[in-house]
């Protein structure tokens, strides 16, 4: 696979290796993967990152050159990393303050086998007991006329220029917020057009679940309910939405409720019914509201979930309860629709705050003059 940052995966090697740069990447699988995992490098901010495999490689390679390793013969008798230093270490790294432990544990060795299911190794090797870990160096040098060529040091220069390229890019995805947050009356045209973008299906998913949720909590903002107890002493509140958890996170969480008619909403990319009905599971069939990424007509997507449900319950009573529970679909141009509505009344500049503001949480962001009391600092790569 070849595409924009590969060639720059080239380069580092070609400034290591020189004229058999081309014959040590065809000879490496682990340099094939991080050049899968590198893809979004040069789509701009709002494409999905490959930070969490990619971070889990970075450490351990990190650990194995500070041990001195890639010029060492005897890494088999090395007593491995401690997990902790690893991981502390992965959320050190820029936009990784949030990263979980999966890529360590699982992931990432998981996902190489699906790039390379007739290789017979993977790149992490794990003791459970001890909770130690290894890169594995059988991924980690080549064989090439007669010599042994140690990838560690070029590893850590490609993730390093794929952490700079994202930020750049991330950084002018942030400037163009604050600039059209500024210019949002005089070019609204312009803002809108940036804020419909990032609805696009194939933008990140965590862009997505972000704007969906200043779209919504500014589309409510202005809507009122009455609450009392007994009809002389109603009281009027403001729907108000709520982020509850981490972006686009398997933590088993709720993504949005509001206040105060305890509406759930929860965000998601894929049609999987058992995705669906796990949500709905974990809250106790409680009404649930689903928005999805995706521009088919929301009358559609609820007929692919019921025949989803069909096909994999086959009674129609529980195919009916759980149908039952999805209180709403809100689709791309449903998103499209409320933005527009939430825009005309003026909340436009409000949006983009709130895009700009909850970006730069999810992408563990801090600008230079920031409070350090407000955020941690995030140090460059390849920083102790």
């Amino acid at each position: 696979m070849e595409h924009a940052f590969t060639e720059k995966i080239m380069g580092v090697l070609r400034r290591r290796f020189g004229g058999k740069a081309a014959e040590i990447y065809q000879l490496s699988l682990l340099l094939q993967y991080v050049n899968t995992k590198t893809r979004s490098a040069n789509r701009g901010s709002k494409s999905r990152g490959s930070f969490a495999n990619l971070y889990a490689i970075y450490v351990l390679v990190e650990d194995y050159l500070a041990r001195g390793y890639d010029r060492k013969r005897n890494y088999s008798k090395s007593e491995g990393a401690v997990f902790s230093k690893l991981f502390a270490r992965q959320r050190q790294l820029p936009f990784g303050g949030r990263l979980q432990n999966h890529a360590l544990n699982h992931r990432l060795n998981e996902e190489f086998r699906k790039f390379f299911p007739t290789s017979e190794f993977t790149p992490i090797v794990r003791d459970v007991q001890s909770n130690r870990y290894w890169i594995n160096q059988n991924l980690l040098r080549v064989k090439f006329g007669g010599r042994s060529f140690d990838l560690a040091g070029s590893l850590i220069d490609i993730i390093n220029e794929y952490i700079k390229t994202k930020s750049a890019a991330f950084d002018a995805f942030i400037e163009s917020c604050v600039k059209l947050k500024g210019l949002a009356d005089s070019s609204q045209k312009e803002a809108r057009a940036f804020v419909l973008d990032l609805l696009s299906p194939i933008r990140d998913a965590r862009l997505f679940e972000i704007v969906s949720f200043a779209i919504l909590k500014y589309y409510y903002h202005d809507q009122v309910v009455y609450f009392g107890f007994d009809l002389e002493s109603l009281s009027k509140e403001r729907l108000k939405l709520f982020k509850t958890g981490r972006t686009n996170a398997n933590d088993g969480g709720i993504d949005f409720v509001m206040k105060p008619l305890g509406r759930f909403f929860q965000v998601t990319e894929t049609l999987d019914v058992k995705k669906y009905f796990l949500d709905i599971d974990k809250i106790e069939r409680f009404p649930i509201a689903f928005v999805i990424k995706s521009v088919e007509p929301i009358g559609d997507l609820r007929r692919k979930l019921e025949a989803g449900a069909r096909k994999q319950f086959g009674v129609e009573k529980v195919v009916s309860n759980y149908m039952n529970c999805i209180e709403e679909i809100i689709n791309i141009p449903t998103l499209q629709e409320r933005f527009a509505a939430a825009a005309s009344q003026g909340y436009l500049p409000a949006i983009l705050d709130e895009i700009i503001k909850q970006s730069k949480v999810e992408f563990n962001y801090l600008e230079e003059d920031a409070d350090v009391d407000e955020e941690e600092g995030v140090p460059s790569a390849g920083s102790e």
